[in-house]
């Protein structure tokens, strides 16, 4: 099977999808370090939300909770992996990466950075019993 593209900054070109096939798709083909990172954010999603919705839209995994909305994306860029959390402004406490977009915060994951586990399980399951949006 071919390897999928690289795009800039790293970030696996992945045919739109639902489910979980073409999210462990992406996370195959992200290379290097981030790889690690985005395994171990797709685990806490799920450890944090069993039976979350799943898809690849715009060469990114999105996580969802409800019908056809989204709480959660990820893209890889060339020093970190940005975890996007789409009604973050409402989170607590609020994640630290701002956003042009007033309610949608940001969580920049570099390779030297420990992640706490238990913050994002509760941003997690915050962000996932917020209405969403749509995509």
């Amino acid at each position: 099977m071919e390897k999928p593209k690289l795009l800039a900054g790293g970030n696996p070109q992945i045919p739109k999808g639902e489910g979980d096939a073409p999210v462990q798709a992406y996370i195959d083909a992200v290379p290097g370090w981030k790889q690690e990172v985005c395994r171990n954010i797709d685990r806490l999603v799920q450890q944090a939300l069993p039976g979350v919705r799943k898809a690849v839209k715009w060469n990114s995994p999105l996580y969802g909770a409800g019908e056809k909305t989204w709480f959660l994306g990820l893209h890889c860029f060339e020093k970190y992996v940005k975890v996007s959390f789409f009604q973050g402004g409402l989170l607590d406490p609020i994640p630290p990466g701002q956003s042009k977009q007033a309610e949608v915060r940001y969580l920049d994951i570099r390779e030297t950075d420990a992640m706490d586990e238990a913050q994002f399980a509760a941003w997690i399951r915050q962000a996932a019993a917020l209405p969403g949006v749509k995509m």
